[in-house]
C-alpha cells in the first residue's frame, strides 16, 4: 500500500524530508504505521509525543489506513 507522508518540525529533520511516498506491506493501522516509523527512525521513539493525522484528521491508533492516504507526522511543538 502506498502512503503519502508529510513530516513536520523535528520529525522532518529526523526523517530527512518533509514529503515522501512509501510503499508498505503489513501496515494496516495507525498503530502499525507508528511502530514502523519508530523502527525505521529510532530517534522518533524518543520524542515525548508524536501525533499521527490521516487525511487532515488526527488518527486513532486503530484507524485503518487505505491506499493513497496522506499521513502527517506531528511532533511536539513549543513556543511562546
Amino acid at each position: 500500500m502506498q502512503l503519502n507522508i508529510l513530516a513536520f518540525g523535528i520529525s522532518k529533520d529526523i526523517i530527512g524530508a518533509n514529503k515522501m511516498t512509501v510503499d508498505l506491506t503489513d501496515i494496516t493501522t495507525v498503530a502499525d504505521f507508528r511502530a514502523w516509523l519508530q523502527q525505521k527512525y529510532p530517534k522518533l521513539a524518543g520524542l515525548k509525543s508524536l501525533l499521527i493525522a490521516v487525511n487532515e484528521e488526527y488518527g486513532q491508533e486503530d484507524l485503518l489506513l487505505k491506499e493513497g492516504d496522506e499521513v502527517a507526522i506531528i511532533p511536539p511543538v513549543s513556543g511562546g
